[in-house]
């Protein structure tokens, strides 16, 4: 029977879809915004792919799953019930909301217990805490739930998360390194970038389910070349009177604020029309509104350096209701070359499966990547 520690942070990417950009140190301010978990869905998502893959696999290996009281893991374990394994809570945290150091104590106990894998539901900060603990004793793999997800020890989606599981206790998966990254919210959210390598952990490797550490790529003359991509969204607006521009986070797309000459929130969500800003550094909420004002959209995003995610990850906003309502048609991808080189497919997380799954049924979208000029970029699955 494989042992494997569970541990999930119940308040992971809570803040993401009203606009805090993370949970930590604001949870009260999110609850207030109408923030609500997002782990439990991904963690029922997990379980049941796992059930269903063990099953139709024919693995004999059984799970016991070790993890802790209440919605650190047991209640959620208990919603899903399988023959393919069994539970025991090992741990309980001091109150509620957990904390940092519950997910450290707990961890101490994975140790204790001497569990095989731990697998844990949140984001880069969640990732860190459990690094700290357990160093590169025990292999970790997560379920993406936060809003950041930088570190090199996520599944792509939480179906990746119990592919790679699967294969580990088959023992057809092999352990490498992954970095552990973490963003310093606080100055997230007044839109500067910190991010920092905290060290590696071992995590059970498969490029195709396991999504690698952001890169940020630079080229020479890379400047000049996100104003020629800006200068072609901006004569898109030109011809696209009364229609509203959701602009994504990010550099690239940063530039076409510039070249607009407005506000604009580098890691937020702006909205532009007639060349003008009209909301800054919106939530999902601010954009329902704006789509319900504006009927004619376009969405304007670029992706993550090597890890291609183009939604699900930094941009929660992005709700898959938003994403409905804008049309996958209406999307326009920028980035410049030296960027694309680095990103093999781009990738969408958006935690809607049948929403995904319309995005991989079109397989390609078109990337402007120099003025007036765009390529076709895969969708990975």
């Amino acid at each position: 029977m494989a042992s494997i520690g569970f541990i999930v942070n119940p308040i992971a990417g809570m803040g993401g879809r009203v606009g805090l950009k993370g949970t930590d140190g604001v949870l009260e301010e999110a609850l207030k915004l109408g923030a609500e978990p997002v782990a439990p869905q991904r963690v029922s998502i997990f379980l049941g792919k796992l059930d269903s893959i063990i099953k139709s696999r024919g693995i004999k290996e059984r799970i016991e799953w070790l993890t802790c009281k209440g919605s650190m893991g047991e209640d959620l374990l208990k919603e899903v019930v399988s023959d393919s394994w069994e539970s025991m809570a090992v741990f309980e945290p001091n109150d509620e909301p957990t904390r940092a150091e519950d997910t450290k104590n707990a961890c101490k106990t994975f140790l204790e217990k001497k569990v095989s894998l731990i697998v844990f539901c949140g984001g880069d900060g969640t990732a860190r805490d459990i690094w700290q603990t357990v160093g590169e004793e025990v292999p970790v793999i997560g379920i993406p739930s936060g809003v950041k997800m930088h570190s090199g020890v996520f599944g792509m989606n939480p179906e990746a998360t119990a592919e790679i599981v699967a294969e580990f206790i088959s023992g057809e998966m092999d352990v490498a390194e992954g970095e552990i990254l973490d963003l310093d919210e606080e100055k997230y959210r007044q839109g500067e970038w910190h991010i920092r390598l905290f060290g590696t952990a071992r995590t059970p490797h498969e490029p195709t389910y396991v999504q690698v550490s952001k890169v940020q790529v630079e080229a020479v003359g890379e400047e000049a070349i996100k104003e020629e991509i800006a200068e072609t969204i901006v004569e898109d607006m030109e011809d696209a009177p009364d229609t509203l521009f959701i602009l994504g986070s990010g550099s690239t797309v940063a530039a076409v604020s510039k070249e607009l000459d407005i506000e604009y929130s580098l890691l937020g969500v702006d909205a532009v029309v007639n060349k003008e800003l009209v909301a800054e550094d919106v939530n999902e909420s601010k954009l329902l509104s704006l789509l319900d004002q504006y009927p004619k959209v376009r969405l304007v995003i670029s992706p993550i350096g090597a890890q291609g995610f183009i939604l699900g990850r930094g941009n929660l906003q992005l709700s898959p209701e938003v994403i409905k309502r804008i049309g996958i048609d209406n999307i326009t991808v920028i980035s410049p070359p030296a960027k694309l080189a680095q990103t093999p497919v781009l990738r969408v997380d958006t935690g809607d499966k049948e929403l995904d799954e319309s995005f991989y049924e079109k397989q390609y979208l078109r990337v402007v990547f120099r003025y007036k000029t765009m390529r076709l970029c895969k969708i990975g699955k």
